[in-house]
């Protein structure tokens, strides 16, 4: 049923022309979703069936690694300004996420949970748990953020001006992680590989700058 659905996304995407709406991921969640409420049946029992799946997740990133390889010239050339970049990303989502909940009157512990959601979402779990965040609802926001990057952040690209590809790819990563890397794929090869790079450095930032950061405005 998943890849079912994940396949209805990606001949919607085709028939749309690429339509930001029409991201196969966010169409598999809306179908998978409604077939569940359709059928009674509960999450519990669609993830035993979908372990499978979830297994494949781990060789799936690891292969996000072969275009990397493919422009790893262009990574050496660029890398001062990537890893300038992803500081600056990981610091400024973790500072607003914060600031942001907080204005909107949120508790602390979700503040704690949105401080990650620039992360995968396993690692959005464990450094949100690590500063007192709900890892459920950590969950959550990552894929949200994934799903809402891979929909707007293109077209929001575009409208910035924003044509250098590795510029593209470096973005997407930062903020929609691996949603937003299949976006980049698609988008061509640059942008994928420096999503993928970005995606993996923007975790590893984060980790870095979430525990003090979070010491500061989680009070």
């Amino acid at each position: 049923m998943t890849l079912g659905a994940y396949e209805v996304g990606r001949w919607l995407q085709r028939r749309t022309g690429g339509h930001a709406l029409a991201q196969p991921v966010l169409v598999a969640i809306v179908l998978v979703g409604a077939v569940l409420l359709l059928t009674g049946t509960s999450y519990d029992d669609y993830l035993s069936g979908a372990s499978l799946i979830a297994f494949l997740l781990g060789p799936a990133t690891v292969a996000l690694a072969l275009p990397l390889h493919r422009e790893m010239a262009r990574v050496r050339r660029a890398a001062p300004a990537v890893l300038c970049a992803v500081a600056a990303g990981a610091v400024t989502s973790v500072v607003t996420a914060i600031l942001v909940t907080q204005l909107l009157g949120a508790p602390q512990e979700v503040a704690a949970a949105a401080s990650a959601k620039a992360t995968t979402t396993p690692v959005a779990i464990a450094l949100s748990a690590e500063v007192g965040g709900i890892p459920a609802l950590a969950a959550v926001l990552a894929i949200t953020a994934g799903i809402m990057g891979a929909v707007a952040a293109p077209a929001l690209l575009t409208l910035l001006r924003i044509r250098d590809a590795r510029a593209r790819g470096l973005a997407m990563g930062a903020v929609s992680h691996g949603i937003g890397t299949s976006r980049s794929l698609a988008e061509g090869r640059t942008e994928g590989a420096f999503s993928g790079l970005s995606m993996g450095l923007t975790a590893l930032a984060t980790a870095a700058v979430l525990p003090p950061l979070a010491g500061l405005l989680l009070r």
